[in-house]
């Protein structure tokens, strides 16, 4: 007997779609939606860790990335965010392993490459040009939603290894894509200071901080600034801002710890 040929598309399209969205036996919930709920679960727990992670709760953040990984343990965001908890810790090893780990199994990660990067100028100078090709990944992906950012670490690692030609143009490009990224500005006007323009460089930091919200980074530069320039009551103001305004950032603490050069 002849099957309809209607009838025969749709039994197959019935087929094809019951292999493709199996059952669990025991809960009776699609294995798809079980898939769904344990990646929604892992973005969830992942960016509560990072959230806290920023707020230096680290104790908490690790927490919340061990519940990412429960859900869904090839989760990739969660091993980059893992990376920077064990950096913050200076757990170099292990965060070289996060890092490493979440690069491959998203290579082309925007946020990964971008933490990637940090971490590897940060702490492995030799690994310098891998740090600078993370961040251009991560940079020219049209997805990334902050290219500014990357740019931006691109330039402070060029001008750690004083690469300052190649390093205003990163800050450059930063500021294209974002006039006024406070990062960026705060690069370029470093650049100037490291390269002896004082008066320039305090020339065009005074202004920018009287047009702009100040930061951490910004306060510092001007207190190195003025140390420089042999002026110790702006050098006091500006100690007195950023203890004031941004008591627990790492700036803060360099001053307090009488590590500033």
């Amino acid at each position: 007997m002849k099957l309809n040929l209607t009838l025969y598309f749709l039994l197959l399209f019935i087929m094809i779609l019951s292999s493709c969205v199996q059952h669990n036996a025991e809960t009776g919930m699609p294995i798809q939606d079980r898939a769904d709920r344990a990646f929604q679960s892992a973005k969830i727990h992942t960016e509560l860790a990072a959230e806290y992670f920023y707020r230096g709760q680290l104790d908490v953040a690790i927490e919340e990335v061990n519940e990412a990984l429960k859900a869904q343990s090839n989760y990739a965001p969660a091993y980059s965010v893992l990376g920077l908890i064990n950096m913050s810790l200076n757990e170099n090893g292990k965060a070289l392993e996060n890092f490493e780990r979440a690069i491959r199994m998203a290579p082309k990660n925007p946020e990964i490459n971008n933490n990637y990067g940090w971490f590897l100028c940060q702490r492995f100078t030799n690994r310098m040009d891998d740090a600078i090709n993370h961040f251009m990944v991560a940079a020219r992906d049209p997805l990334h939603a902050t290219p500014e950012m990357s740019y931006t670490n691109a330039g402070i690692c060029e001008t750690k290894r004083q690469k300052y030609t190649e390093a205003q143009l990163f800050f450059q490009n930063a500021l294209s894509i974002q006039p006024n990224y406070s990062p960026a500005v705060i690069g370029l006007i470093g650049i100037d200071f490291e390269r002896g323009n004082l008066t320039e460089a305090k020339s065009k930091l005074s202004q920018f901080l009287q047009n702009y919200a100040p930061t951490a980074e910004g306060l510092l530069l001007a207190i190195k600034i003025e140390r420089a320039l042999d002026n110790p009551l702006a050098v006091d103001s500006y100690i007195f801002q950023l203890q004031k305004h941004f008591p627990e950032s790492k700036e803060a603490m360099t001053i307090r710890g009488g590590k500033i050069r």
